[in-house]
């Protein structure tokens, strides 16, 4: 898959955390001039750190701002984007940033390692993470993939591990998955892991027929694209971290309505995707973000449930040490919302 997935584990030991509360107070809102009576407040500003290059799984993100959905709320946010290697965990913890997105099992192998950081929204319901072989070998599922062949994986994966300890790699030939898709078109027993969102389209538009089987089938589901913020951010401004999260909800509905706009923006910060691509791409992404459970609760709407699951995989993967208790990460305001989403127009 791409790069942003290197080091999920191996990276978190080079978190610092120390001076996390520091930043935060920096973007408090202050009166401008000496008359705090008749001075307008002036916009905060804040940053979000991406964890990769802009792309349709960001869109949200983007539409928010260039919405005016941020600025509505006092907020002026510059948008940071990652790429591999890129610290996203370390630069939220330590106050670098204000807000990040990350997967909900790095997430969780952060906190194990004592960061004490916190999800708010989850963008992607159903995990884009997934594996792709020819359609020629005429596989019904990843069972059927990992039978024969050689399959491109990144060390280090928890899916990888979870399918590992599942089916087995004895039949498999794993070898390092080293970016993009040349190799699969020029490989008919070759299988790789991919986003449903990137790799499949980079690789019908090469002339490859792939048949592309999510891994959340096969019962491995983190939320993706999560929104996190560190504890002491949200201790004092929670306001600021409401608003933040209602903005990008809103952003994300009007992305998912229409993505075109942003989808121009973005295509500039990334040249290396063109418009038919990012158009692919949003579609592709689109049943994944916006499910039966958004419709009923929210876009972004997380579950204890869903959360406490994941926890007690890693824990069988030997990934983390213990469940974590809910209440020491998941905040009410953000987890098992109750309230219907707003109609779509």
């Amino acid at each position: 898959m791409k790069g942003r997935l290197a080091g999920v584990v191996g990276g978190l030991v080079l978190l610092v955390v120390a001076g996390a509360c520091s930043r935060s107070k920096e973007n408090a809102p202050q009166a401008a001039g000496g008359d705090a009576g008749s001075a307008a407040p002036q916009v905060a500003q804040v940053k979000l750190a991406l964890n990769w290059v802009a792309e349709p799984e960001f869109g949200g993100f983007y539409a928010a701002r260039d919405l005016g959905h941020y600025k509505r709320r006092g907020m002026d946010v510059s948008i940071q984007g990652g790429g591999a290697g890129v610290p996203v965990m370390q630069m939220v913890a330590s106050g670098q940033v204000d807000f990040g997105i990350a997967g909900a099992d790095e997430i969780l192998t952060a906190r194990a390692r004592g960061v004490d950081v916190i999800p708010l929204f989850a963008v992607y319901q159903t995990a884009p993470q997934a594996l792709m072989t020819h359609a020629s070998r005429g596989a019904k599922g990843i069972k059927d993939l990992l039978s024969s062949g050689t399959v491109a994986l990144e060390p280090g994966l928890p899916y990888a591990a979870y399918l590992k300890k599942k089916y087995g790699f004895d039949k498999v030939k794993v070898v390092p998955y080293d970016g993009g898709v040349a190799r699969f078109v020029a490989d008919k027993d070759f299988s790789q892991q991919c986003f449903i969102t990137s790799e499949p389209i980079a690789a019908r538009r090469q002339g490859a027929d792939p048949s592309v089987f999510l891994v959340a089938d096969e019962g491995f589901n983190p939320y993706i694209a999560v929104l996190i913020t560190r504890r002491a951010l949200w201790k004092e401004q929670p306001s600021r971290v409401k608003d933040f999260v209602e903005a990008v909800r809103e952003g994300w509905r009007a992305y998912l309505d229409d993505p075109a706009a942003t989808n121009a923006v973005m295509g500039k910060l990334n040249t290396s995707m063109d418009a038919e691509t990012f158009a692919e791409a949003a579609r592709a992404q689109k049943p994944l973000i916006e499910t039966e459970q958004t419709r009923a609760k929210g876009l972004g709407t997380m579950s204890r449930e869903r959360w406490d699951t994941l926890a007690r995989q890693l824990v069988d993967l030997g990934l983390i040490d213990k469940v974590p208790a809910s209440d020491d990460f998941l905040l009410p305001e953000f987890v098992d919302m109750g309230s219907p989403a707003p109609a779509t127009p």
